[in-house]
C-alpha cells in the first residue's frame, strides 16, 4: 500500500512536485487587470485626525468585503459590508469609529495610537471565491512642548560634567539639540545618547555657558522647549590692573582699577606694601607724595568657586616740584625731561 504522503505523479521531479503541492494550497485570486492595493491617506496620521484606507484596484463581481485587523478572524472582523444590499454588519473589532464605503474603502475618524498596525481586506466574489490584501496605518502622537531637565545649571569651570536631558521620552520620536539657537558643534566634550535625548558635556568650561534648546520631531510634528540657560562657574583669573603705566608726579591723584574674569564677578581687595585697604575694585589716593610709592596689590576672590588670584604693580612717585604737573606716561615725555634709567627703573631726569 503506498504511503499517503508520495507523490501524486511519480514522473515529476522533486522541485516540480514542490510547485504542484504549492499550486494545491494557494488561494483562488480573482482575475484582475491591476494588483488589488491599499493606500492610507494620509500616510502617517495625527493622533485625533480622520485617516481614510482607500482600495484600489477592485476585481468586479463581487459580493461582500470583510476587514480585519492584524489578521483574519471572527475576533479581528471590524465590519462586513453586503454590496448588493448595501448592508453594514460591525464586528467584534468595531469601535464605532469605522466606516465603509461601497467601493470597500473603510474611513476612521479621530484616530487613535491604538489605531497603528496593519489591516485586511478580505473580498468575495458572488461564487464565494475571495482575493485579500493588507494595509498599513500609521498613527503619530501630536508631540507637547519639551523641557530640559539638568544634573547641575551652576558647574563649576573644569571640574563638573553636565547632564541635560530632553523630557518626555516618546517613542519614535527625534530629538535635536541647539547652542545658542545653533546646532551642536564639533567637540569630543560633547556626547549625545544613542537616541539624542541626553546631551552630556564633559568638563565645562567658560565657553559652554549660553542658551540650550532641545526639539523633538516625527512624521506629523514638531515642538521646541523654552530656553534652558547654563551658567559655568569661573574664575577669578589672574587680576588685570589699569593703567598699565607706574610713573607718577607728586601732587597728582592715583586711580587704579582691578579688574579679574570671575563668575560669579569678583571681590577685591587691595594692600599697599602688604597694608590691607579698605574693598574696593577701584583705588584712589589724591594729592599723592613720595610716601605713596611702594608695591600696590590687587586680591580677587570668588566666593562661589573659592578660588582668588593676585597680582602686584610697582608705583613709584617723583618729587619735582618745577614740573608737577607732568607725569612720567608713556608716549608722553616733557622737552625739558629726558628718560633715564637706574638700577633698572626708569625715572626722570633734568
Amino acid at each position: 500500500m503506498e504511503s499517503p504522503s508520495a507523490p501524486a505523479h511519480r514522473g515529476l521531479l522533486p522541485w516540480q512536485g514542490l510547485l504542484l503541492a504549492a499550486s494545491l494550497l494557494t488561494l483562488w485570486s480573482l482575475p484582475t487587470t491591476a494588483q488589488l492595493t491599499i493606500e492610507s491617506v494620509p500616510p502617517d496620521a495625527a493622533e485625533g485626525k480622520d485617516v481614510l484606507l482607500r482600495v484600489h484596484n477592485l476585481p468586479g463581481d463581487l459580493g461582500s468585503y470583510n476587514w480585519y485587523k492584524g489578521e483574519t478572524g471572527n475576533n479581528n472582523k471590524i465590519v462586513t459590508y453586503v454590496i448588493d444590499t448595501q448592508t453594514t454588519i460591525p464586528g467584534p473589532a468595531n469601535s464605532g469609529r469605522e466606516t465603509i464605503y461601497h467601493n470597500g474603502s473603510l474611513l476612521f475618524q479621530h484616530v487613535t495610537l491604538n489605531d497603528t498596525g496593519y489591516y485586511i481586506l478580505h473580498a468575495i466574489d458572488k461564487n464565494f471565491q475571495s482575493e485579500q490584501v493588507t494595509g498599513q496605518l500609521r498613527v503619530h502622537p501630536v508631540l507637547p512642548k519639551p523641557s530640559i531637565t539638568s544634573n547641575n545649571s551652576n558647574p563649576e569651570e573644569h571640574k563638573d560634567p553636565v547632564v541635560l536631558t530632553c523630557e518626555p521620552q516618546i517613542q519614535d520620536t527625534t530629538y535635536l539639540w541647539l547652542i545658542n539657537s545653533q546646532s551642536l558643534p564639533a567637540s569630543a566634550r560633547l556626547q549625545l545618547s544613542m537616541d539624542n535625548r541626553t546631551l552630556t558635556l564633559l568638563a565645562v568650561t567658560r565657553n559652554d555657558t549660553g542658551s540650550y534648546e532641545c526639539e523633538t520631531r516625527n512624521p506629523v510634528s514638531a515642538a521646541r522647549s523654552d530656553p534652558f540657560t547654563l551658567n559655568v562657574l569661573y574664575g577669578p583669573d589672574t587680576p588685570n590692573i589699569s593703567p598699565s603705566y607706574s610713573h607718577y608726579l607728586r601732587g597728582k591723584n592715583l586711580s587704579l582699577t582691578c579688574h579679574a574674569a570671575s563668575n560669579p564677578p569678583a571681590q577685591y581687595s587691595w594692600f599697599i606694601n602688604g597694608r590691607p585697604q579698605q574693598p574696593t575694585q577701584e583705588l584712589f589716593i589724591p594729592n599723592i607724595t613720595a610716601h605713596d610709592s611702594g608695591f600696590y596689590t590687587c586680591l580677587a576672590q570668588n566666593s562661589v568657586t573659592g578660588l582668588k588670584g593676585t597680582t602686584v604693580k610697582t608705583i613709584t612717585v617723583h618729587e619735582s616740584p618745577a614740573h608737577r604737573q607732568d607725569e612720567a606716561v608713556p608716549g608722553q615725555q616733557h622737552p625739558h625731561h629726558r628718560p633715564c634709567q637706574e638700577g633698572g627703573r626708569w625715572g626722570l631726569s633734568v
